[in-house]
């Protein structure tokens, strides 16, 4: 899997502690070495995870080598981004997107920066 820096992969096996079990909201890449858009992404979600550190924890998961977690949450495309609060998913997006509207989209789920 192509790895953006700064994000952790999470697998089948350790999803429920890092991203279900996390203490902040976690947005998910869900993503595949075959996939041009998913490439794409990865500065992206480098930046993201650099710059929101306080407030969101930024993973990804491999679909080709994690069919439990992909088919639990019924993913076919990729990418999807998945939003994760408590153990729950409360936004789900599909298709590679510039960073400003990622952070645009996610602004509506995320704790607010303390204004």
């Amino acid at each position: 899997m192509i790895k953006a820096d700064g994000v952790a992969e999470v697998t089948d096996a350790d999803f429920g502690t890092e991203v279900l079990g996390a203490d902040l909201p976690v947005l998910v890449e869900f993503t595949a070495d075959w996939c041009p858009p998913c490439r794409q992404m990865g500065p992206v979600l480098t930046a993201l995870a650099a710059e929101e550190g306080e407030r969101l924890k930024v993973v990804q998961l491999d679909v080709d080598t994690n069919p439990e977690t992909t088919n639990a949450y019924q993913v076919l495309s990729m990418p999807t981004f998945m939003v994760f609060r408590a153990g729950e998913p409360v936004k789900s997006m599909v298709g590679a997107r510039p960073k400003r509207r990622l952070l645009a989209e996610l602004d509506e789920v995320l704790p607010d920066r303390g204004r």
